[in-house]
């Protein structure tokens, strides 16, 4: 039986990474991207300015995958000189390539990137292994919800968006989806599931209210995004930009709540259990100091996540003897201050929240409520019927 739930597991996982990479490939552009191999570059149209190039390198390659596989051809690759979004390529580097076809004819040709997959595969391939190993059926069931939330992000809350959604409310769905869907695959339907997606979804709905009056009283767009910009004039000027970005924040505190929610749930389950005649209150009360001693370092991880991502934004202020007021009401770092603090304040509130409702639902017998109430149910009718007789 367990071999069997195990295969069913397995099977729903590669049904789930198959179903989002079919997704992804549906909503590919027009032009047709393939692998291709460098053989020659030609850096004759390019300057070095500083550590940057702009200009054009020209490469020679050889196409290895679809119906122009073994093509040899010339491919552009524009530099503009900006470091973070320019490629430099060498004689040998597996790129891909977005052809521009017309009537079967390839008319031109441009270079798009490196081709990275192999190895983002094979990163997620030790990633998978690690967690059957250790995990086992859990593993095989968290690997199965991390899948099935990549599949709702790309179908459900991305096309959401560009479509002029309301971003709060598609969000709040969004997130309740996945809140069910991953702390019911791990947990499973139960007391602790339920506590968990009870603390889970109340700490969120908080922080929401939270980032929605902090973030309109600090005045801040939601332009500080990666790419913002670039979105609104690739001809979506009609995003609400500002409530993208909070959305942003709750999402980003969503798993370090879930994280919170369900190790408090299953160690109050674990003591429960080993203790069943433990009363309501000091069962509460040890719910409340486990949640100290998660919440003691989930906060500071939340603030290594962001600060982690700014690494070389907080050198820049240091190299620059930037003062603390300059600093801190800068646009971008008040939007991660923002983004810190609300996400903190929601996963505070998650732990007490659902170490009280974890006490209240591991401490009644549900079984024992049902049997008397269903007493009570024929003792109320034998009383009627003594009255009538």
């Amino acid at each position: 039986m367990k071999k069997f739930r195990n295969f069913i597991i397995i099977g729903l996982v590669l049904l789930m990474i198959g179903l989002f990479f079919m997704s992804v490939e549906e909503k590919k552009s027009d032009n047709i991207e393939v692998k291709a191999v460098v053989l020659e570059t030609d850096n004759s149209e390019m300057i070095q300015s500083g550590i940057a190039k702009i200009g054009f390198q020209m490469l020679k390659v050889k196409i290895i995958e679809g119906k122009y596989q073994d093509k040899v051809m010339e491919a552009s690759n524009n530099l503009i000189g900006k470091l973070d979004m320019d490629n430099y390529y060498k004689k040998g580097d597996k790129i891909i390539v977005a052809l521009l076809e017309k009537e079967n004819k390839i008319i031109a040709a441009k270079a798009i990137d490196l081709y990275r997959q192999n190895w983002q595969l094979l990163l997620f391939g030790f990633f998978v292994l690690l967690l059957i190993l250790y995990a086992g059926y859990i593993g095989a069931k968290a690997l199965f919800s991390f899948i099935a939330s990549l599949y709702i992000i790309w179908n459900l809350l991305i096309p959401g968006l560009l479509a002029g959604k309301d971003p709060l409310l598609l969000s709040s769905v969004t997130l309740l989806i996945l809140s069910a869907l991953i702390i019911f695959a791990v947990a499973g339907f139960n007391k602790k599931g339920l506590v968990a997606f009870v603390g889970t979804i109340s700490g969120l709905a908080i922080t929401v209210l939270i980032t929605i009056i902090f973030g309109n009283r600090l005045e801040l767009l939601g332009m500080t995004s990666p790419f913002a910009e670039t979105l609104l004039f690739s001809g979506y000027l009609d995003l609400n930009m500002k409530h993208i970005f909070y959305s942003a924040i709750v999402i980003g505190a969503s798993g370090a709540a879930m994280d919170i929610a369900m190790d408090i749930a299953a160690s109050m389950e674990e003591l429960k259990s080993k203790k069943p005649e433990i009363e309501m209150k000091e069962l509460i009360q040890s719910g409340f100091n486990v949640g100290k001693a998660v919440i003691g370092t989930m906060t500071t991880t939340l603030l290594l996540a962001y600060s982690g991502g700014y690494l070389t934004l907080l050198m820049l202020f240091m190299s620059k003897n930037t003062s603390l007021n300059r600093m801190m009401n800068l646009k971008m770092v008040s939007a991660e201050i923002l983004r810190t603090l609300t996400g903190s304040i929601g996963l505070v509130l998650v732990a007490p929240i659902t170490a009280v409702f974890a006490g209240w639902i591991y401490s009644i017998d549900f079984k024992a409520l049902f049997i008397k109430e269903s007493k009570m149910i024929m003792i109320r009718q034998k009383l009627k019927e003594l009255i009538k007789i």
